[in-house]
């Protein structure tokens, strides 16, 4: 018997009788096949690290608007931070503080009930904040590990199973490197077999580490860190790193970290926060003070270059990375610091920098957003709506809201139809697919 779906069937007597059966298998499959994409979601999948596993605010799930207040799975109490979930093979994984403790632990739960499995908490320095003293970086998944960045620097890997740590280094002390006003917040950028993150010491601005011991692979400039995450440029088979500094965003080789060019990008509060989002041959970075500027990408192998595409000062993202639908369109949530402070949603023409409309009072410091499969986005506000609206170069449409949780600053993660939300006291799973219109 074969074991591919168009040849499961016994083999007849009369090859067309066979060739008919496989014919109407087939049919079925594909129809069900069809169904099951209309149904809802239509693929299934994890979110291993920030912003998902494109690390570009994007989901290759489809969720239906709801009808009702979405249903609420579960939810349970967890430490300070704003350390985003993620999610691998039904488990949620979790970053915070002990409380009332200079320790943070790293909680791994049960995805579809929020049991806890395991818990590792480590020391750390002493840390203090006006906006928490929990973990602020997001954690990454790589095979059977998953690796963190706390707030004082401590870069760790522990074991998916069982949470047992294999390594740590206190990033800020090998390379001498202060900690940020608010702590550090860098995500991990997990490529090939390495991690790497901004550390912001002389010749250590930025660092790559190897996944299996925690030894330094390479490091490279003197630029201070910033809040911001780097991302990965893929083009082919060609790879580029795309890290925003205090004092820059640079492009860098994977393999070594050799620099092939830098633009300057200095915020005057030093609170450059987004992630480097990619709009098509274009890259957008974007800070609270200086705007968004879009740059044209020359990726020659032979030597990597940059063309200034536009510059818009009114575009003051503060930590909301902007999220690209379509080839014609980013979206951008903006933010000043006056008071009083308030975000508006914004979208923008790729091409120019033209802000075609905005949504006024999205949030007031920030609201997260995720692109669906099918185009839609969805956007939690700070103060715990979530919204889900269409696209459209024409105006704001909102779909659906509901309000699902309290205060946040964590962008939200999607899998398997379930959105999982961490508020200043709990960590929330929110099922869509219960709630459906």
């Amino acid at each position: 018997m074969k074991n591919n779906f168009l040849g499961i069937m016994p083999h007849c007597t009369t090859s067309s009788i066979t060739q008919k059966m496989q014919l109407l298998f087939s049919s079925l499959f594909l129809a069900g096949a069809f169904a099951l994409f209309n149904s809802g979601t239509a693929i299934a999948e994890d979110w291993p690290t920030w912003l998902g596993p494109r690390r570009d605010c994007s989901s290759l799930e489809t969720l239906k608007p709801w009808s009702d207040a979405p249903k609420v799975l579960w939810k349970l109490p967890i430490g300070e931070g704003h350390s985003s979930p993620v999610i691998h093979a039904g488990k949620v994984y979790l970053h915070s503080r002990v409380k009332d403790k200079d320790e943070e632990v790293l909680t791994c739960f049960e995805a579809t009930s929020g049991k806890q499995l395991w818990a590792t908490p480590y020391k750390r320095a002493a840390f203090t904040s006006v906006f928490g003293l929990g973990p602020r970086a997001t954690p990454s998944i790589s095979d059977n590990r998953i690796f963190t960045f706390g707030v004082t620097g401590i870069l760790s890997s522990f074991n998916l199973a069982d949470g047992k740590i294999n390594w740590q280094v206190d990033t800020l002390s090998k390379f001498k490197a202060a900690n940020l006003y608010f702590g550090t917040s860098c995500s991990p950028l997990l490529v090939d077999d390495k991690i790497v993150v901004e550390v912001g010491g002389k010749g250590a601005s930025i660092v790559a580490f190897n996944q299996k011991d925690g030894t330094t692979a390479w490091q490279t400039l003197d630029d201070k860190s910033s809040y911001s995450s780097p991302t990965l440029w893929k083009d082919g088979d060609k790879q580029m790193i795309l890290a925003l500094t205090q004092q820059g965003l640079v492009a860098l080789d994977p393999k070594d970290g050799k620099s092939h060019w830098k633009f300057p990008l200095v915020d005057r509060l030093n609170e450059s926060s987004t992630t480097p989002v990619r709009m098509g041959n274009m890259v957008l970075a974007s800070s609270v003070t200086y705007g968004s500027v879009a740059l044209n990408l020359n990726n020659s192998e032979a030597a990597p270059s940059f063309k200034q595409a536009w510059k818009n000062g009114s575009l003051n993202c503060y930590f909301a990375t902007p999220v690209v639908v379509g080839k014609d369109h980013v979206y951008i949530v903006t933010g000043g610091l006056l008071p009083p402070p308030q975000s508006d949603l914004q979208c923008v023409e790729i091409a120019t920098g033209k802000i075609i409309w905005t949504k006024k009072k999205v949030g007031k410091y920030h609201a997260s957003l995720v692109r669906t499969a099918d185009n839609k986005i969805l956007m939690l506000e700070d103060f715990g709506s979530l919204v889900m609206f269409e696209p459209d170069a024409s105006g704001y449409k909102e779909i659906c809201r509901a309000k699902v949780c309290g205060h946040t600053w964590a962008h939200p993660a999607v899998s398997e139809g379930r959105v999982f939300l961490r508020d200043e006291k709990e960590l929330l799973c929110v099922d869509l697919n219960q709630s459906s219109k």
